[in-house]
């Protein structure tokens, strides 16, 4: 098989509204969920700057407490350059664990699988590189919101 090797590309810390807005059993037999990022910051080697607020997670709960993520993000780096980040990922665990989830509450790293593949689009000359490349990210949760330890896939 082919090695797949990552390259550490940021942390981001995405704070997120209290609660989340239940939208209810959609026609596919999810209920959906979302979830308002109201801002953050991500730093790494490459790439420093903050989340800007307006993004979220449009949830799809499954019936047995696992979670489909669906998340649109607009990143803005110290030098003012703008860059749309877009994931999708699984979230799932024990059912005391899932509960602590769906009450906002604090989730350690390891104690569920949090996992996403992401992509990027920017417009940013210096930032070019970002649009042809993948990234996965693992990720937990604090009182504020979603950390994430996110990789680009070499």
């Amino acid at each position: 098989m082919v090695e797949v090797q990552l390259k550490p590309l940021f942390e981001m810390r995405a704070h997120t509204a209290n609660g989340a807005t239940d939208i209810g059993e959609v026609p596919v037999g999810y209920k959906r969920r979302v979830v308002f990022v109201t801002g953050g910051t991500f730093s790494g080697d490459r790439l420093k700057g903050k989340v800007l607020p307006g993004g979220g997670d449009f949830l799809m709960m499954r019936p047995d407490g696992g979670m489909h993520l669906d998340v649109r993000l607009v990143l803005e780096t110290d030098e003012g350059e703008r860059i749309y980040m877009t994931y999708v990922g699984r979230r799932h665990g024990p059912p005391e664990v899932m509960e602590r989830y769906r009450n906002s509450e604090p989730v350690a790293y390891g104690e569920d699988y949090f996992r996403t593949i992401i992509q990027f689009e920017t417009a940013a000359p210096r930032l070019t590189w970002l649009n042809g490349i993948l990234g996965i990210g693992a990720g937990y949760r604090t009182a504020e919101g979603a950390v994430y330890e996110v990789f680009e896939i070499l």
